[in-house]
């Protein structure tokens, strides 16, 4: 079997991913991430979630900083949005999101377009990137992953690694290794790119939409667990809700009204999250956290931000491995807090610059000094 060293190894190359193997390149870190699609951004940008939600507590107060403001800024680099006015952006421009009429740092983007922007961050932080690359097996010594095996069209290759992120949005690196994780409920509300006469709420032109559909009550309910089965049965009854949508119009009017894109994956917004050293809850707002990493700003409503501990990345039972976006240790309302881009972001760029510091040191995650993590990541990442 084919075999490749790596300092860092990231797993999924959702905005997590990017984020962290950006970040563990940067610090010098021989970096790889995996990515079993030929798209990066995850959920953003295949799942057509094209809303890059507020960085700010909604009166007027930046939370979040770091990688997290640096992909906002980007992302609209290939599409029609721009950052608002009064966070930076040109003056008279089109940031296309609600949120940012409400005075809050966030925009749209074109989902593809944001695809180009994150592979263009991974080249220049001269990131190693295997796409169309699925991860088969985890490999441990004692309790500590040291590789992991993948499948292309190479074949068969072991991937060995120093630390590892699991940023695959389903805690797949953590579950295959054998640790535990939670599931929680989830709801059939797909998102979908269209052409229609009729504007919906997210829109790029006069014709061109994205369009959400279904609903967050039983109904449209989803229980995990989620294996391939009940995934196979959620798709369907997605493009099931799709139909239902365009069947109400007539033959003559499905001209005008008509799909152009579906979502690329599953829309599954909460499938795992690993049990952590420190699972945040919905108890920890306003908490203040001797390890904290970064804030999280409330994209439900405005307040003052949640704080995200160090903690939270690191498995309970698990060595040599960090969790990054939807699957960090975050549960109930929590992880509807920390389960979307800017979150991801935040917790990617933390676990990329540790990832690089224990494979730097030769350290575990659980015992790398929080100090050297704090004196990495940039001071703005951390203001109270």
């Amino acid at each position: 079997m084919n075999e490749k060293n790596y300092d860092v190894v990231v797993c999924g190359a959702g905005i997590a991913g990017v984020a962290a193997a950006v970040a563990a390149a940067r610090q010098g870190a021989k970096t790889v991430i995996i990515e079993k699609q030929c798209l990066l951004g995850g959920l953003a940008t295949s799942g057509l979630i094209y809303i890059y939600l507020p960085l700010c507590d909604g009166y007027g107060k930046q939370l979040t900083y770091g990688l997290a403001e640096e992909m906002l800024k980007r992302c609209v680099e290939y599409g029609p949005f721009d950052v608002p006015e009064q966070w930076g952006g040109p003056k008279g421009g089109y940031p296309g999101c609600p949120e940012a009429k409400k005075n809050r740092y966030a925009c749209c983007f074109s989902p593809a377009g944001f695809t180009l922007t994150l592979d263009k961050m991974l080249e220049e932080a001269g990131v190693d990137l295997w796409l169309d690359t699925l991860i088969s097996d985890v490999y441990k010594n004692d309790n500590r992953i040291v590789a992991v095996d993948v499948i292309n069209s190479s074949g068969k290759i072991r991937i060995n690694g120093k630390c590892f992120i699991d940023a695959t949005g389903s805690a797949q690196v953590a579950k295959l290794a054998g640790a535990k994780v939670i599931s929680e409920d989830n709801y059939i509300t797909p998102w979908i790119l269209e052409m229609a006469s009729d504007p919906s709420f997210f829109h790029f032109t006069e014709s061109l939409h994205i369009r959400a559909l279904g609903k967050t009550n039983e109904e449209y309910a989803i229980k995990p667990p989620y294996d391939g089965k009940c995934i196979t049965d959620f798709v369907r009854q997605t493009w099931k809700q799709m139909r239902n949508h365009y069947d109400k119009f007539t033959t003559e009017e499905r001209k005008q009204n008509y799909p152009v894109h579906l979502p690329a994956m599953p829309q599954l917004r909460k499938i795992a999250y690993i049990d952590a050293v420190y699972n945040i809850s919905e108890n920890d707002y306003g908490k203040h956290f001797e390890h904290t990493i970064g804030t999280a700003g409330n994209w439900y409503h405005p307040d003052a931000g949640w704080k995200a501990p160090y903690e939270a990345l690191i498995p309970k039972e698990l060595d040599g491995l960090l969790a990054a976006g939807r699957c960090i240790g975050a549960s109930g309302y929590a992880w509807e807090i920390f389960r979307v881009i800017p979150a991801a972001a935040l917790t990617g760029e933390a676990a990329g610059i540790a990832a690089a510091l224990c494979a730097e040191n030769n350290v575990l995650p659980r015992k790398l000094p929080f100090a050297m993590l704090s004196n990495k990541l940039q001071l703005d990442l951390i203001k109270e």
